[in-house]
């Protein structure tokens, strides 16, 4: 669905409340009341069939007798009558409904077919819905209360979105005190239709919201969320509070909105690869909040303090260090200014204790001095109230300072409650963020410090792969379909060791050399053949922990040795697991790595998110040392070593204690391949390397196992289940030019990026000022991994290279296709260097972009072309675009293709 779609629920010309009433105390009357009192300057219709008149004016039976088609309805009515309202509303031809009604999904099983059954006649009609069982929608700039919550908050700059209509209340409550305003807040309820992903969308390109605050309990369509989500964080911050971290908060979520969590460490990892800020609860929400109403994120974490008393100032450092942040140092000139207005007894470094008797004028002189320091970020101005010290003149002293542009972030907490509650308020209504503690302060601080640091990382330039491997996908795929239905069952769904680690081989990931024995004397012969000493492993579906089991054996030397223990092996496993299925033996040689890490890395599936990877501390204990990292596919380099780099075990494995680092490009690398496994073979759902021996000189994987879905290998797309859309490889075509050169059409990858600056840096002035349609002499970092780092989802770019390496092959050609949030338009772009102009590139690029709008459900392409490139205007006209001047610059043409009527 478009964006502007939810233009009918955040910005309606009109709205009708089916359900209103006169009954005191209900919430069709709440609604009437909030509606009426807001100040909304459009038409409020009510309807109820049993009331001619409702809150002074008329009300209307039905939604058929309304006089015009409302732009928004409520519905509050028993929820058996919800599909019915829904489908008069859709047939009027109304753009959004709130239900907040409940007894749906999250009632009664009968609750999820009345549910479905609304969903299904909003989508018929393509009426956007919100809830069921939602508290209502605010917009406090343009006097919209369509909610019946008890008061209507001040206009601001943050937009708040929560599933729990009672979050959203508190939130309301809490900000009025401190003067925080809000662009929107919503109660989303069960999420029959719009979903967090939906609301983002349309919050992102909203100029008005500054900052997004979300409450979520459960996601229901992960990639929709993420999609939007990556987007929205990139223009603006995003923080969050996640309900359901434990199994009792879990299966609360459950109960009140019927669907489950998920698991928590899955969540955590999506909302760090979406670049979205994730705080504990509400505390640390609010805090967040109250700077994120009136604060860009500061540079840096280097935090300058401020206090009348050495205790605050202390606790203040000690967060500051305890988060991760820095505290600024205070140059000679700034001492030596300081001196000049301070008492001999202030501190002479940062914090800058100014002593318990200072008055407001010694707040004044210090911050002038300190608000120049060049090395900080933040400033964070504490006062503890003494007899000695006026509250109100200390604040008096802050809010006098002039606003800077480019200065330090400016924080304040006074400490207390009685006697400092009118300098709070002060603070506030200059829109100054105070905090009741140093800590909740310096965190706040941090809060922003952590939300710049992750959009620089999702921004950083992955390294190319050392090599240029190709995957051996087939092979996987004929071990899988060789295994009939009959030998799934019998296996649990497991390949066997030996099998997993042919699987392993043919993605490039190393792994002992392992072979089947049937029976102890295959075990012995083998043994003999291999000629030194071996593992012997016990081959069994049912033997999750082989080590626990006894069915693992380490260097067994010569073939008596093996037989010797295999038929041991095999008496015990009958004897103590009778049930267990055996299959035979693995045998493989012993690997001798001296001062090698045993690590684990692996793949999960989640019923939110589908397959997550996984690394960290490996071996035998690996559940009680519980050290490990999650991540979602795809992975490039980049993000497989920031995955390493959140495990304790990566601080030893760089190096320590004079031992030599860990070859983590390869440990990297085997999480890399692992993740275009899970993105090429959909069958495969659990996979575990443990261990996967990692030391200076490389890694191989000892032990292996893989969980397969065959049904799954019948979806048409692999990477369908991923909450992230994985790379189309099936994009990818040779081409041959006529004269002979063979070049490579593909999507564009992260790791172009140092490539297309090269391609831009060969376009001469005319042909980028055409392009760009502004002068350049080069595209810089932040432009270049925008048209890199893209959502395949949304956003597509087909590069004309050399076959190769991506990031080490030049790039000739490029066409970008943009899609808006829904996908029904998309907006083109293309660019062919000029020494390659005269080939037929830009038609090819440009047809072959077409196609793959075609295949994707978008309706139109879109694109605006100067009136003078008269080459573009040409091939816009071959391929068949209608033009049309803009009205608002008349050197633009907007060029427009209808694929829906080709």
């Amino acid at each position: 669905m478009a964006r502007n779609q939810l233009d009918a629920l955040f910005k309606p010309r009109s709205v009708a409340v089916i359900g209103a009433s006169e009954r005191p105390g209900s919430i069709g009357a709440t609604l009437m009341a909030n509606l009426q009192g807001a100040g909304f300057r459009g038409p409020v219709y009510a309807v109820n069939p049993h009331h001619k008149q409702i809150a002074g004016q008329s009300a209307y039976p039905d939604v058929a007798s309304l006089p015009e088609v409302p732009d928004l309805a409520v519905v509050c009515t028993p929820a058996a009558a919800v599909p019915g309202i829904i489908d008069a509303l859709g047939a009027r031809g109304a753009g959004a409904a709130v239900v907040i009604s409940a007894g749906f999904r999250e009632a009664c099983a009968g609750g999820v077919d009345l549910q479905r059954a609304v969903r299904e006649t909003a989508a018929r009609h393509r009426l956007r819905l919100v809830g069921p069982n939602a508290l209502g929608v605010l917009v406090p700039g343009s006097g919209l209360n369509a909610s019946f919550a008890h008061r209507m908050p001040a206009p601001g700059r943050l937009a708040f979105v929560a599933q729990s209509g009672t979050i959203l209340t508190a939130i309301i409550d809490w900000a009025a005190p401190r003067g925080i305003g809000f662009s929107h807040l919503l109660s989303l309820g069960d999420m029959a239709d719009v979903s967090f992903g939906d609301v983002l969308d349309h919050l992102a390109g909203d100029p008005a919201t500054r900052g997004i605050l979300l409450y979520i309990e459960a996601i229901r369509d992960a990639r929709r969320f993420m999609s939007a989500a990556r987007a929205a964080a990139r223009m603006k911050p995003i923080i969050v509070v996640k309900a359901g971290r434990y199994p009792a908060g879990a299966r609360a979520v459950a109960s009140h909105t019927g669907v489950l969590a998920g698991t928590d460490a899955v969540y955590e990892a999506a909302f760090r690869r979406a670049g979205i800020l994730r705080v504990g609860g509400l505390t640390e929400l609010f805090d967040a909040a109250e700077v994120l109403a009136v604060a860009k994120p500061p540079r840096g974490d280097r935090l300058l303090i401020l206090s009348n008393g050495g205790g605050l100032a202390a606790l203040a450092a000690d967060e500051l260090t305890e988060q991760g942040g820095r505290l600024a140092a205070l140059p000679e000139a700034t001492i030596t200014a300081l001196d000049a207005v301070l008492p001999a007894t202030w501190s002479r470094a940062n914090p800058v204790d100014i002593v318990g008797d200072a008055p407001g004028s010694r707040y004044t002189n210090a911050l002038k001095i300190l608000a120049d320091v060049p090395a900080s970020d933040g400033l964070l101005v504490l006062h503890c109230p003494t007899a000695l010290s006026s509250p109100d003149d200390a604040a008096a002293a802050v809010v006098a300072q002039p606003p800077r542009r480019a200065g330090p972030l400016l924080l304040t907490s006074w400490l207390g409650e009685a006697s400092v509650r009118d300098a709070r308020a002060a603070l506030a209504r200059h829109q100054i963020p105070s905090y009741d503690t140093p800590e909740q302060a310096v965190r706040a601080f941090m809060y922003l410090v952590r939300y710049r640091e992750s959009q620089q990382l999702l921004m950083e330039t992955p390294p190319s792969l050392p090599e240029d491997h190709q995957p051996d996908t087939a092979r996987v795929r004929a071990l899988i379909d060789g295994i009939d239905a009959d030998g799934w069952a019998q296996r649990g769904g497991w390949l066997t060791e030996v099998e997993s680690k042919q699987v392993l081989a043919a993605y490039g990931i190393p792994a002992v050399p392992t072979r089947l024995a049937e029976t102890p004397a295959a075990a012995a012969a083998l043994a003999a053949e291999i000629g030194g000493p071996v593992a012997l492993k016990v081959l069994s579906p049912d033997l999750l922990h082989k080590q626990a089991a006894g069915a693992v054996a380490l260097d067994l030397q010569g073939p008596a040795a093996v037989f010797e223990r295999a038929e041991a092996m095999a008496a015990r496993l009958a004897a103590t697991r009778p049930e267990a299925r055996m299959l035979g033996f693995s045998v493989q040689p012993m690997v001798r790595r001296p001062g090698a890490f045993e690590l684990i890395v692996g793949v999960a599936d989640d019923p939110q998110f589908g397959p997550v990877l996984l690394a960290g501390h490996g071996g035998t204990r690996v559940e009680a040392i519980d050290d490990t990292a999650l991540g979602l596919p795809p992975l490039n380099l980049r993000l497989a070593h920031e995955l390493l780099a959140r495990t304790r075990i990566h601080r030893v494995l760089k190096g320590c204690a004079g031992e030599p680092p860990v070859n983590l490009d390869a440990v990297a690398l085997v999480l890399v391949r692992l993740s275009q496994l899970v993105c090429d073979v959909a069958e495969v759902r659990e996979l575990d390397i443990n261990p996967l021996l990692a030391d200076a000189y490389g890694v191989i994987a000892l032990d292996a196992r893989i969980r397969i879905d065959p049904v799954a290998g019948n979806a048409t797309d692999p990477g369908e289940r991923l909450a992230i859309r994985p790379y189309p490889k099936e994009l990818e075509e040779t081409i041959t030019l006529g004269d002979g050169r063979r070049l490579l059409l593909r999507p564009i990858r992260p790791e172009d990026e140092p490539a297309l600056q090269t391609a831009v840096t060969k376009l001469t002035p005319e042909e980028v000022r055409l392009r760009f349609f502004v002068p350049m002499r080069t595209l810089d970092h932040i432009a270049a991994a925008r048209f890199t780092q893209l959502d395949y989802d949304r956003e597509m770019a087909l590069v004309l290279t050399d076959p190769g390496i991506p990031g080490r092959t030049q790039i000739y050609g490029v066409v970008n296709l943009s899609a808006e949030p829904g996908g029904e338009s998309a907006e083109y772009a293309v660019l062919v260097r000029h020494d390659m102009a005269g080939m037929g590139l830009g038609i090819l690029l440009m047809r072959r972009i077409i196609d793959y709008a075609k295949s994707r459900g978008i309706r139109e392409i879109v694109g605006d072309v100067l009136r003078e490139n008269r080459t573009m205007l040409k091939l816009c006209k071959v391929l068949g675009f209608t033009t049309e001047r803009d009205p608002d610059d008349l050197e633009i043409v907007k060029v427009r293709l209808r694929l829906d009527a080709q």
